[in-house]
């Protein structure tokens, strides 16, 4: 068995912060403290934001150069659905009205499949600085919570496969003053 070669972070790779921009995911919620952490950015850094938006329901047929991918629904067997669609232009209607009176650049990108790998690809595609992303809110009940522990959140994700620093925004926290029950009650 061959090992591949992966680059691993490092100095040489770093791409600098200053006017290169940033790819924000976007997600349903479309939270409006990540919006606004990724306007912070921008304007400390002279620089365009990304949002994108990736859409599991949908298949990359292609990646183009500028990001941006054509895509077609995952499950071929049924009638084409084009809600898609209606979603995209309800993202680029919501970030109208929160990011264009901040004055930074922006532009929309509408993603497929997993959302780690499509902004992994849309970063390379526009040599992004970063990559910025809410956490997840705090599910409760045991079985929530198990599952948030087997699944890893975007933001792991995003840190363990690719080389560029992910800045987490976090939506919820949890007091430390409280204990959680243990997973096993």
């Amino acid at each position: 068995m061959s090992t591949i070669d992966v680059p691993q972070p490092s100095l040489s790779r770093l791409t600098p912060f200053a006017n290169r921009p940033a790819v924000v995911a976007m997600t349903p919620s479309r939270h409006h403290l990540v919006i606004a952490t990724a306007i912070a950015w921008a304007q400390a850094c002279g620089s365009e934001l990304y949002f994108a938006y990736a859409d599991r329901s949908r298949q990359v047929i292609s990646e183009n150069p500028d990001g941006s991918v054509e895509h077609r629904d995952a499950v071929i067997d049924i009638a084409p659905d084009e809600s898609w669609r209606g979603r995209q232009a309800d993202c680029e209607m919501f970030l109208h009205e929160q990011v264009d009176p901040s004055g930074v650049p922006w532009q929309f990108r509408y993603l497929a499949g997993r959302p780690d790998r499509a902004l992994t690809h849309l970063a390379r595609a526009v040599q992004a600085s970063c990559i910025i992303v809410g956490t997840r809110t705090q599910r409760s009940g045991r079985a929530k919570r198990l599952r948030d522990y087997l699944e890893h959140s975007l933001p792991e994700q995003l840190a363990h496969h690719q080389h560029r620093p992910v800045l987490a925004v976090p939506l919820s926290v949890v007091d430390w003053a409280t204990p959680l029950a243990p997973l096993g009650e």
